[in-house]
């Protein structure tokens, strides 16, 4: 009965994310950083179990985490198709090929995990994360592969960082572990674009 009643608020919360498209809700990670605190919320006055060792009223870091994680991985693939169209550098080019590859497998693999743990995450970028695209397409050239390079540069830090958090202190063993293997992979990804940033410099 309480995996029912946590079911139906899930399937609740999931319809409400979707259903902001028209531009008068609040963005896809609010809507589901909201969906994920009503799961969390309702868990907390049913003491209902997410997982046979830890409660979903336990999983608020964890959701958070997920939600900016699709978020921010749905932001490398946009930009790094845009990297792949429109970079005057090879090695941009390159490194924006690697950002769709790479992250497109870290989404569907988050996408699956979060659908097991009742996470709720959002389907579309942010607004945030839609304007850094449009900001970034504006560019030409030279300018663009700079931009580029620099902006995956601070992305990676900035994910890295995130990543090390959850897999050290997350509550959520799986979703520790899903961050901890891709440390990795972001810290290849920083080298990659910070070897960009060199060349782009002669």
């Amino acid at each position: 009965m309480k995996k029912s009643v946590l079911s139906l608020i899930v399937i609740m919360g999931a319809t409400l994310l979707s259903s902001c498209g028209d531009g008068s809700s609040p963005d896809s990670k609010k809507q589901a950083d909201s969906a994920n605190t009503a799961n969390i919320d309702s868990a907390k006055l049913r003491d209902t179990s997410a997982t046979s060792s830890v409660h979903m009223a336990d999983l608020k870091p964890d959701a958070e985490f997920a939600v900016a994680a699709a978020d921010g991985g749905m932001l490398e693939v946009a930009l790094g198709k845009l990297a792949e169209k429109k970079a005057v550098s090879q090695t941009v080019k390159k490194l924006g090929a690697q950002m769709v590859t790479d992250h497109s497998k870290a989404n569907m693999e988050l996408k699956a995990l979060a659908a097991e743990k009742h996470i709720v995450i959002p389907d579309n970028m942010s607004e945030k994360c839609q304007k850094q695209v449009s900001d970034l397409d504006e560019k030409k050239g030279k300018d663009f592969d700079k931009a580029y390079a620099d902006l995956m540069v601070k992305d990676h830090k900035d994910d890295i960082d995130e990543f090390k958090k959850e897999a050290e202190k997350g509550n959520d063993s799986q979703v520790s572990t899903w961050a901890k293997n891709k440390i990795p992979v972001l810290e290849h990804h920083l080298m990659m674009a910070e070897d960009a940033q060199k060349k782009l410099e002669h």
